[in-house]
């Protein structure tokens, strides 16, 4: 059942209620200073592509998106997007000024794990990798890390204990370091020192990972070192004892992306293990950078796949500035070309036209602010232009069919009053299913796409739902009211409807 068109006074109701929100809406972003979140491509910034380095599923594809959204999003950065190509993943951090801090926090893949030390290696003038499928000799016995061997003794010294010194093992001296890719939890791997490159360990394979973790804060001792300090969950205090206790009086490493951290003796200073109670310190070589760091990664939880960065991108504000310039140029260009056309070929119904688009503009600026201070809208980049300058087409197009029908209807002889009526009615059909195309073609392009397609698909739905409330609540009342009223406003619709109009009206 078509529409009806509805009394004066809620003709007039709606249009004063659609300019007021519109214009007031417009008023309150700009007095409040919001603006549309820019992204990547206008405002500059950092866009990183990763890797897995090893097979990955979908959970855990899954997974380290949401491991590294919330990474990003604690370090204060607004409008950072991480998202899924395939089985790449893609970071976004638009608008950041220190693109290497930003690289250096994200870039932690955060693999972190407890690995029993096996002994120590040397660093030779030349290292070499090992061959493909070769794995790395077994620690010589007099070389090894045990109880027995360190002979951990509390003592009622500085250090509170005393041990042997166990020099490193030569068969390692010459062996290269292993590779990121080749650093899986469950094989024996030869590490460096974080801070002493000249210190290198052979580990066994991990016995826990960074999941135990419930919270990590960096810190500075009262001797001024900086360490991070950390909790474990209820599940991960047992599986830690269980690992110290193992480890008791023996070195035990803590590796975060393939650097241990530190190697510390668990509990020296005691002659029986006792239970950590569900809290640990990491010291090392940290200064507040890395410590903060640190603590950072292991508070979003360890990663399940290791990364490696493919393409890094830097944008400089200057670059994104320009581009904003020449997208929002093209779209003005456009515009004022499609205004002096409507003008000209629909006079006075042109202005109606240039009102209405007035009346768009100010509600999509006023939404898309406010969209920008939630996490819920994609930024607004070239894509997002682009689906904006699209829409201007499928606005104009919605008051193109209302004026050509009431052309129709003046042509076959009915008053002007009559034809704003009733071709409202056969107008509001086809713009409502023209529109239902377009929303459902963009709502299904939001779905399966990812990047900037996923802006593009967003910002031409939203036009789309604009314009469909706009037609309904500001341009069906503004010409009904403009058609009924015999005044000069009528004389002017009737040049509007054209000289076939006039030809009928005789």
């Amino acid at each position: 059942m078509p529409p009806q068109v509805g009394s004066r006074r809620n003709l007039v109701v709606s249009l004063v209620l659609t300019i007021a929100i519109a214009f007031g809406s417009l008023a309150a972003t700009l007095s409040l200073g919001w603006g549309p979140k820019l992204g990547l491509d206008l405002a500059g910034g950092l866009s990183v592509v990763y890797k897995p380095t090893t097979y990955a599923s979908s959970s855990d594809l899954q997974e380290v998106v949401t491991i590294l959204t919330n990474r990003v999003n604690g370090l204060g950065v607004s409008g950072a997007q991480v998202n899924l190509q395939g089985k790449d993943v893609v970071v976004s951090v638009p608008g950041v000024k220190n693109a290497r801090a930003v690289l250096a926090a994200v870039g932690q893949t955060a693999q972190l794990l407890f690995r029993p030390v096996l002994c120590e290696a040397g660093v030779g003038a030349k290292l070499v990798p090992l061959k493909k499928g070769q794995s790395l000799p077994s620690c010589a016995a007099s070389y090894q890390t045990t109880a027995t061997n360190l002979a951990v003794t509390p003592a009622n010294n500085v250090a509170g204990y005393t041990s042997n010194s166990i020099p490193p093992d030569p068969a390692f001296t010459n062996i290269a370091s292993t590779l990121p890719a080749n650093d899986l939890k469950n094989q024996t791997v030869l590490l460096p020192l974080l801070g002493n490159p000249g210190v290198r360990y052979v580990l066994g394979p991990a016995q826990m990972t960074g999941h135990a973790i419930k919270k990590a804060v960096a810190q500075q001792t009262q001797a001024g070192a900086w360490v991070v300090n950390y909790t474990l969950t209820s599940s991960g205090s047992p599986l830690w004892d269980k690992v110290a206790q193992a480890s008791f009086h023996q070195l035990l490493a803590i590796e975060l992306d393939g650097v241990v951290q530190s190697a510390p003796l668990i509990q020296p200073g005691q002659s029986t293990f006792t239970s950590f109670a569900g809290a640990g310190e990491i010291s090392g070589s940290f200064n507040e950078a890395s410590a903060k760091q640190l603590a950072l990664a292991m508070n979003f939880g360890a990663l399940p796949v290791r990364l490696v960065a493919l393409t890094t991108q830097t944008i400089s504000p200057s670059l994104g500035h320009s581009a904003l310039i020449a997208g929002l140029g093209a779209g003005l260009a456009g515009l004022a070309l499609v205004l002096l056309y409507t003008i000209l070929y629909y006079r006075a119904l042109g202005l109606v036209i240039v009102l209405g688009l007035l009346v768009t503009a100010s509600l999509l600026w006023a939404i898309i602010s406010a969209l920008g201070h939630t996490a819920f809208a994609p930024s607004f980049n070239l894509a997002g232009v682009t689906g904006l300058i699209v829409s201007i087409g499928i606005t104009v197009d919605s008051y193109i069919v209302y004026f050509e029908r009431l052309k129709d209807e003046a042509r076959a002889g009915r008053s002007i009053r009559s034809s704003v009526d009733r071709g409202f009615k056969s107008a509001w059909r086809t713009v409502l299913a023209a529109d239902t195309v377009s929303l459902l073609a963009a709502g299904l392009l939001y779905l399966i796409a990812v990047g900037d397609v996923r802006g593009f698909a967003f910002f031409l739905g939203l036009s789309t739902l604009m314009d469909i409330a706009i037609t309904w609540y500001f341009t069906r009342p503004l010409v009904i009211l403009l058609g009924r009223r015999n005044s000069s406003s009528t004389a002017a619709l009737s040049l509007a409807a054209g000289m076939q109009a006039r030809t009928a009206d005789e």
